[in-house]
């Protein structure tokens, strides 16, 4: 189980480094397929898995000035109310509907990365912007329709967080860049501190309620860490375009394979 556990954390490390989201998709099924782990278990690790590795690269884009506070505040505090609610729900969620929903999540996060849309700001308006007052004080302004959107859309991630074990980024990027108006450098950190969050959030919902395998977990995140450095070195000398076409033909198949697993396990007891 030992060399399954590293190469499977190698790989999720890598993909992190090199895409900057897409963990999750890999730590899940790996756990369930390549190394026995129970799903509702599976959830709470990866849960825990990215969080840790999200909360380090997202204090690296900090340390850049890449992360916005009030709209990490914002999204997260949305966000972790989704998660806190889906973890609820995940814990009585059959576990055939986790792994098929996780599935439609792959196919989905497939289409986008084949897909990329070319993201740009919507108008000329950010979600919170500095106005000056008559006497001279300095106003935060915050645009109600932008800000209700970023609160959906942090309720919807949250709960597929909790319910699935995702972390979203695949969504909260976009999100950022056309609701909240931030340049992509600053909704790619920003991204990392929400995911932090709402995995955080995830795992303590989890914990206690589903069986933890503390060694197999940690030894997920040390190598997931430096799998992580690796794939951000190589990154730099690769086409991201390709990287995630190639990423997106990968999650098709794993994902078909789910579906075809439990079709079978349904339809002959496989």
């Amino acid at each position: 189980m030992l060399p399954l556990a590293i190469l499977a954390g190698l790989a999720t490390g890598l993909v992190l480094g090199l895409l900057g989201s897409g963990g999750s998709i890999v730590i899940l099924p790996a756990l369930v397929y390549l190394l026995g782990v129970p799903i509702k278990s599976a959830i709470a690790m990866t849960l825990g898995t990215v969080g840790l590795t999200a909360a380090i690269a997202a204090a690296a884009h900090w340390r850049r000035g890449n992360v916005n506070i009030p709209v990490a505040a914002i999204f997260g505090t949305f966000g972790a109310a989704g998660t806190f609610a889906g973890t609820r729900l995940g814990l009585i969620t059959p576990e055939a509907v986790q792994i098929t929903l996780f599935a439609a999540v792959m196919y989905a996060a497939a289409w986008r990365m084949f897909r990329p849309a070319t993201l740009a700001p919507a108008g000329d308006g950010a979600l919170l912007r500095l106005d000056a007052a008559e006497n001279g004080a300095t106003l935060v302004v915050i645009d109600a329709r932008r800000a209700g959107g970023i609160a959906a859309l942090g309720i919807g991630v949250g709960v597929l967080a909790g319910v699935v074990g995702v972390g979203g980024g695949f969504l909260i990027v976009p999100a950022l860049v056309l609701l909240a108006g931030l340049p992509m450098k600053e909704a790619i950190g920003t991204s990392l501190a929400i995911v932090t969050a709402n995995t955080a959030v995830g795992f303590a919902g989890y914990l206690g309620k589903v069986a933890i395998d503390y060694r197999l977990l940690a030894i997920f995140v040390v190598v997931a860490i430096a799998g992580s450095l690796v794939g951000t070195a190589v990154s730099r000398r690769l086409s991201a375009m390709a990287l995630k076409r190639g990423f997106s033909v990968f999650l098709v198949v794993v994902a078909t394979y789910i579906v075809a697993r439990q079709i079978a396990r349904h339809a002959f007891g496989v």
